[in-house]
This record gives structure tokens, sequence and C-alpha cells, in this order.
């Protein structure tokens, strides 16, 4: 469909993937099922080129009836997190994650790659392939013997997020709350220190999505690479705890970094909702302020494909194509839009990984 690829900092497939029978999989993977936003058929024909593939463990059932969802439905919120995860409640379904990626490669006829360098990416893309890269969101099954976060390299891991909302051993997230700063929580742990110095040794990109502003800081300070954001957004246009501050993206660009705009309606709307009735005005408000504060060689996507629930106008992956058209109608010109569905994310990736 859209003549411009588009490379993705964020999508949560391989939960909805991992969540169905082991015998269903292949076909949900090579056929689909029409309920979630992703699927190799679809992907293929909206020009998806590839991007990090989040391995996410999500918490218990705490026996309230009450989800997330239903507690961002009255505002203002600030949901509680979920407790902390032993390693041993997170590594079974971590490894199982990682396991449908690598049966979503085996069984794709070589179109889909997981990639564990940023060179690989580009000549995937121009000979017509999906790259991947397998990301972790919320370190809870490296554990504390850090040690084991090499065997995790050596099954291709590549980018990792501390935290995701809720603490681990490594650091602080950010709860999910509207109207509300970043700043909740204290900085990373002495443990979170040593894995951002082992990443750094490793080659394992460091996530600044999801993780609280102490933390954040803390990262900066401690790590030699370019940071990234994998999909955030602009606090100022939606003050909501999950969005980086002008003050995180200014320090972000400082390092040469780049932030993937997330797709999710509660991290668009000024009004903090996750009303699916909104149309791409508010997509183009953050990425306005994203590029006036990041400048046209940082600003990227981040969509959180079947993580969020996102703009009706976009639907699903088949959506991407209204998107860059949108972009285009905005006033973005071919080349920055390029930059923006895939170019950035290559650039920083070729450097970095």
């Amino acid at each position: 469909m859209t003549s411009i690829p588009v490379f993705d900092g964020h999508n949560d497939f391989l939960f909805r993937v991992s969540s169905v029978s082991p015998d269903k999989r292949e076909a949900m993977w090579l056929e689909g099922e029409g309920a979630h936003h992703l699927d190799l058929p679809r992907m293929k024909e909206a020009n998806f080129a590839g991007g990090f593939f989040a391995i996410w463990v999500p918490s218990p059932d705490d026996g309230s009836g009450l989800d997330f969802e239903t507690q961002m439905e009255t505002l203002p919120y600030h949901l509680n997190l979920p407790p902390m995860l032993s390693q041993a409640d997170a590594v079974l379904t971590a490894m199982t994650q990682a396991a449908c990626l690598r049966q979503m490669e085996r069984v794709s006829g070589g179109d889909f790659v997981i990639v564990e360098s940023g060179k690989q990416i580009r000549p995937l893309i121009e000979s017509g392939k999906i790259a991947a890269i397998m990301h972790m969101e919320g370190a809870e099954a490296i554990g504390p013997e850090l040690d084991h976060l090499q065997l995790w390299y050596d099954m291709g891991l590549r980018s990792l997020g501390p935290v995701w909302s809720r603490p681990t051993l490594f650091g602080e997230g950010v709860p999910f709350a509207f109207p509300s700063s970043p700043d909740h929580g204290a900085g990373l742990t002495d443990l979170g220190k040593q894995l951002v110095a082992e990443c750094d040794r490793l080659g394992i990109l460091i996530d600044l999505s999801h993780l609280n502003e102490k933390g954040f800081e803390d990262v900066v300070a401690l790590s030699s690479q370019p940071m990234m954001a994998t999909h955030s957004n602009a606090h100022a246009i939606t003050p909501s705890s999950r969005n980086l501050t002008d003050r995180q993206l200014k320090i972000m660009a400082e390092t040469d970094g780049v932030v993937g705009l997330n797709y999710g309606c509660a991290f668009l709307r000024d009004d903090g909702r996750r009303d699916e009735n909104v149309g791409f005005d508010p997509m183009m408000r953050h990425l306005d302020h994203l590029l006036s504060i990041m400048g046209e060689d940082r600003v990227a996507l981040g969509s959180d494909f079947d993580g969020a629930v996102i703009p009706k106008a976009i639907g699903d992956v088949m959506g991407l194509y209204d998107l860059i058209q949108a972009m285009q109608a905005h006033g973005y010109g071919t080349e920055l839009t390029a930059k923006i569905a895939n170019g950035n994310w290559l650039n920083f990736l070729e450097r970095a990984m």
C-alpha cells in the first residue's frame, strides 16, 4: 500500500501470539485472525518494514475485577502499579515469547528476519523483507544474576527497557496517571546501575520509555549510548506521566537519540482519554512538538500495536498508508516523512546497535 516503508519502535504482538495455544500460533501469524493489529500478511501488504518486538510479562490478576482499561475511563486517574514480579514469575513467559519470535522467523519463508546488528536492517528492507529486533519491556526475566543477560544476548536480545511501569529490581516506572508528571519515585537501584553498565558492555540498547524521571536521568548519566524512547510522546501536548517533558527531550537530543511516537490514544489526546474516536490531528501535534525540540533527524514512530487503544483513523497496521498520507497532507515533504517513517530509526540503529 504505502510506498514509504515504516520501521516501528514498539509492538506487543509477542504477548498476543503467546496468549493462544501453541497449535494456533503459526496460523495466527501466517493467516491472521482479524482481532488484533498485526500479522505477517497485513504487515507485508502495509509495507511494515520491521521494528522492535517486545517481550512483555503481564502482572497476575489481583482478583479486584478492575483492569487498567476500566480505571483509566474516569479522569483524573492515578493507577496503583502492580507489585514487583520475581524472575521465577517472569522467566517462563518471557522465554515463551522469545520462542514465538523465533518460530515466526522460522515459518515465514524468509520474509521475516531477526536481526542482531543495525547494519543488517537496511539491506533486508531493500530486499522486501521484514527486520525484527528482539526487545524486552521490563527486565524481570533477567533477575539479580546479571550473567543471565549474557544468555539473553546470545538468544538475540538487543534492546531492553529496565521497567514496564511496575517496579523491578533495577528501578521504578511511571504509573498510568493523568494529568501527571513523570517525576515519581527514586532513581535506579545499585543493581540497575550495574545493568546499564552490562548493557553497554554487551551492546544492548536501553529503552527509556516507561522509566521514571530519576531513572531516566541515571541512565543518561551512566550510559555511553545514544538515548532512545521507543514509544513515548510529548508531555507538553498530553500531560500523561508516560510522556516525556521538554527537558527530557532536549537531553535526548543532546545524545543524538531518537523518540518513537506512540499511537496510544491516552498518550495522544489532550484530555488523556483512551477513546479511539480521534483522527490524525493529535498525532501531528505531537510530531510537530517533538520535531521542534528533537530536530528532523531524531523523531520516529513507535506504534504500540497490540498493546494500546489506537486511533480509529489507523485501526491496525493497514492504516499506515493513511498515516503517511496524513503526514504529507500536514505539510511534511517526502524527505521528512521518510525520515520519520523509517530513516531516523535506521540511522540510529546503524550507529548504535
